[in-house]
């Protein structure tokens, strides 16, 4: 096969050697030579959305489900720009992307010409990297350093923007062995004597607590295997951030939940009096550290994550080990294995016992209701009945969000998608519609408000046109629920702008669209409604009426501490109370 090629084949040619089968886009006039490329080959599959950003969230759906690089292909201008709410998204939750783009042709550029916007100065501060290719010379080599960009080190996203008479132009393919990147080469192993000095500090603690992130979830399943491991060595409790659920079993006994503005009375108190802190792939991000000076103020503190920019970034750390999270715990597994000391095995059993009474007051527990639905309750009957199942969860942004990650239990990585460090509402559908074109005979459920949905509702027809069966789970309490809520806590119950006017008949909605619509709000009809939801081999609108009023709890308040938060049994007369299916507690 000759390497003597157009621009536009060398994309399509350099996407099938980086192993993409899947790509998500639409097109326009500066990427049409890369579409007609497409249309002469069938290895590539490309998913048409109906907006840029819907095409971002597929993307990342499919990569954080999958473990690959997610790729979407959108023209100039306009196209361009609406792909920025997803690359900021991909960029804080480090999910890695490539984002090509098309631009006017370089004589052009700089003129105002039609659908011409300066992609890489906009993208410069949302993209991991970005280029603009100036030459069909550079091509080829550009395309490939930028999968590696993208998925070595700290993933991220990044974009090539490529001129129009680029992609018409004829060059020589370089295969992506013969390409190098000279300069960017990120630290793997974790140095030696720091990780000795860890192990040292993980022997003498007291008090001590695993603090993970979405980077443990990022660096592969060996990761997570390891961190297992070596949690089962050191009977150390485990937390996790809202990105690295299900890189530690939300069943295993060492689990002590989500930590953060809405996690656990015990993984948050665990936290704040600790001695020994072993953060693994995690940023300490504003949400997880409450007020910085009232952190964790006793304890010492270790830092692994790949990126070097993080280490005491936000948190004064004692140990920073820069290195890839699985070999940094491949590295600490074999030292602590090889120097032999255990922990002080009462002082460990005295620390559980304190756990073991933040977790008596069952902070996720809620006020049961046999007449209205509970969204909490909502999505513990959805767990139960899909828990043995293979199956991917994305969500929207808001109060359901928390209640899915509070109340659905993850055991495995790349199970949970979610708009963590951006907080983007209408995240979700298109994310599910990624995750499903990674795993076609999964059950993907997007768990969802009535608000976020329609930020990109019109992804449905992607969904129906690829006749992918998503879920959309519907958590209808007619407000913008956290806006309500944080108004009602914070705001003196002014409730401005929080009710949610003129919603769609979701019902009919999914009818509209060729999909298929349920309603429910009587809790005897939930597992019923949800069965049918899953049975159906279609898309499927689920719009699942709840209490308008409930509080996602607990909560730290902003600017408080991680020992001050707000408790369900300190927000109302909370009467009966349910914190698991089945399991009354009064």
């Amino acid at each position: 096969m000759s390497n003597l090629m157009t621009g536009a084949e060398m994309v399509v040619r350099a996407l099938q050697d980086q192993g993409v089968d899947t790509i998500f886009g639409y097109p326009g006039g500066a990427v049409l030579p890369i579409y007609d490329a497409l249309f002469h080959q069938d290895q590539i599959k490309h998913v048409l959305v109906r907006h840029e950003q819907g095409a971002a969230h597929a993307a990342e759906g499919y990569a954080r489900s999958s473990g690959k690089v997610g790729v979407l292909l959108v023209t100039s201008g306009p196209g361009a720009t609406n792909t920025i709410t997803g690359l900021t998204d991909a960029l804080m939750d480090s999910i890695p992307l490539i984002c090509i783009t098309g631009q006017v042709p370089t004589h052009l550029i700089g003129s105002d010409a039609f659908q011409e916007c300066d992609t890489v100065g906009i993208t410069r501060h949302c993209t991991k990297h970005n280029y603009l290719v100036r030459q069909v010379e550079d091509l080829a080599r550009i395309l490939h350093e930028a999968f590696y960009v993208a998925q070595n080190g700290r993933p991220g996203p990044v974009v090539i923007d490529i001129p129009k008479d680029v992609q018409f132009a004829l060059g020589a393919y370089l295969l992506p062995d013969r390409i190098e990147h000279k300069t960017y080469k990120p630290k793997l192993d974790g140095d030696a004597d720091k990780i000795a000095q860890a192990v040292a500090m993980m022997a003498t603690a007291r008090r001590p607590i695993f603090y993970t992130g979405g980077g443990v979830v990022n660096s592969g399943l060996e990761a997570s295997s390891l961190l297992r491991e070596l949690a089962g060595l050191t009977g150390f409790p485990v937390t996790s951030t809202l990105m690295g659920l299900g890189a530690f079993p939300a069943s295993d006994k060492q689990w002590i939940g989500m930590l953060g503005m809405h996690g656990t009375f015990e993984a948050n108190n665990a936290m704040h009096d600790c001695d020994l802190m072993i953060a693994v792939g995690a940023r300490f991000d504003d949400r997880i550290t409450g007020r910085l000076d009232a952190f964790s103020p006793g304890s010492k503190k270790i830092h692994i994550d790949i990126d070097p920019s993080s280490i005491n970034k936000n948190v004064k750390i004692d140990l920073g080990i820069v290195g890839d999270c699985s070999h940094v715990l491949r590295q600490l597994v074999d030292a602590y294995r090889a120097q032999g000391k255990q922990p002080d095995a009462g002082a460990l059993a005295r620390w559980w016992a304190q756990i073991d009474k933040w977790r008596a007051r069952r902070s996720l527990s809620f006020k049961a209701s046999d007449t209205v639905i509970k969204p909490q309750y909502a999505v513990q009957r959805l767990y139960e009945l899909t828990k043995s199942r293979d199956v991917y969860i994305t969500t929207e942004v808001g109060q359901h969000q928390m209640w899915a990650a509070q109340h659905y239990h993850f055991d495995e990585p790349n199970r949970w998608m979610t708009s963590g460090g951006l907080g983007t509402m209408g995240y979700g559908l298109p994310a599910a519609i990624g995750a499903q074109m990674a795993h076609p005979q999964a059950l993907v459920i997007d768990i969802a408000g009535e608000a976020s949905i329609l930020m990109n509702i019109q992804e449905m027809s992607t969904a129906l046109q690829y006749r992918l069966p998503v879920k959309i789970f519907i958590l209808n309490n007619e407000y913008m629920g956290m806006v309500r809520q944080w108004q009602e806590l914070l705001h003196g119950g002014r409730y401005s702008e929080s009710y949610s006017e003129a919603l769609p008949d979701f019902v009919k909605l999914a009818e509209a669209y060729g999909a298929h619509g349920i309603r429910c709000s009587d809790p005897a009809d939930l597992d019923a409604a949800i069965m049918e939801m899953i049975d159906i081999p279609r898309p499927v609108i689920f719009d699942c009426i709840v209490d308008k009023t409930e509080n996602c709890l607990p909560m730290i308040p902003s600017g408080k501490a991680h020992n001050e938060m707000i408790m369900p049994d300190e927000d109302a007369d909370m009467g009966t109370m349910i914190d698991a299916p089945g399991k009354m507690l009064v």
